[in-house]
C-alpha cells in the first residue's frame, strides 16, 4: 500500500509545478521549446510534454480525448515522472455530474485498476490526482492498443471513455529519458573536472 505522505508529496508536485496538469495543456500538437513553452512531441496517439522551468517532473505525457460532434473535451489523461523518487504522478479529468463517491477505474484487455478516488473539481471537470505504483504504468505499456476509464454519473448510469494505448509505451520511455536529462544536467564538453579535494 503506498503511504500518505508519498500520495501527498506527488499531488503536492502535480499542483505546485502544473507540469501533468492536463486543463493547461497546448492543442496537441508537436511544438518545439520557445520562450515560456513547452516542447510537445507526438508519440503516435500520446504527447511528450517538457517545459522549460526547474522541477521536479520536468516532463509528463498526455492524451485527451474530444466528443466529435462538440469538440468538448470529455476525457484527458496525464502521466508525469519524478526522478527523484523514481514514481510517477497521474491525473485524470472527466466532465462534471459524475459520482463523486464512486470513482473511477481504468481497464484494459488485460489490467484492471483499483477505484481511484477524485481530489477536486473545478468548472473545468473533476479529477483524480494522485501518486502511481509503477506497477500500474508497466501494466498499461503492456495492454493492448484501447483504454477505457469508467465513471459513474450522479445518476447512477456508468459510462466507458475511451482511450488509446497506441505509442504509450514508447512515449513513456521516451519522459523518463527526457525527464531524467532534465533533473541531472550532463556536463557541457569542455567544462573543467572538479579538483580533486586536497589531501591532508
Amino acid at each position: 500500500m503506498m503511504k500518505y505522505n508519498l500520495i501527498g508529496a506527488l499531488a503536492g508536485i502535480l499542483l505546485a509545478s502544473g507540469t501533468a496538469l492536463a486543463q493547461d495543456a497546448p492543442a496537441p500538437e508537436a511544438a518545439p521549446a520557445g520562450p515560456g513553452r513547452p516542447e510537445v512531441h507526438a508519440v503516435d496517439d500520446w504527447f511528450v510534454r517538457c517545459f522549460p522551468v526547474q522541477s521536479p517532473s520536468p516532463c509528463d505525457m498526455f492524451q485527451e480525448e474530444e466528443a466529435p460532434q462538440t469538440r468538448q473535451r470529455v476525457l484527458s489523461l496525464s502521466i508525469a515522472y519524478v526522478p527523484s523518487m523514481d514514481r510517477h504522478a497521474l491525473q485524470i479529468t472527466v466532465p462534471l455530474d459524475i459520482s463523486i463517491p464512486k470513482g473511477i477505474t481504468i481497464k484494459t484487455d488485460s489490467y484492471t485498476s483499483p477505484v481511484l478516488k477524485y481530489r477536486r473539481c473545478d468548472r473545468s471537470g473533476c479529477y483524480v490526482e494522485m501518486a502511481v505504483d509503477n506497477a500500474l504504468v508497466e501494466a498499461l505499456a503492456k495492454s493492448g492498443p484501447q483504454g477505457k476509464v469508467n465513471i459513474v454519473a450522479d445518476n447512477g448510469k456508468s459510462y466507458a471513455l475511451n482511450f488509446s494505448l497506441k505509442g504509450f509505451a514508447a512515449a513513456h520511455d521516451e519522459m523518463v529519458t527526457k525527464a531524467r536529462a532534465k533533473a541531472k544536467p550532463v556536463a557541457k564538453a569542455g567544462d573543467a573536472p572538479a579538483a580533486p579535494a586536497a589531501t591532508p
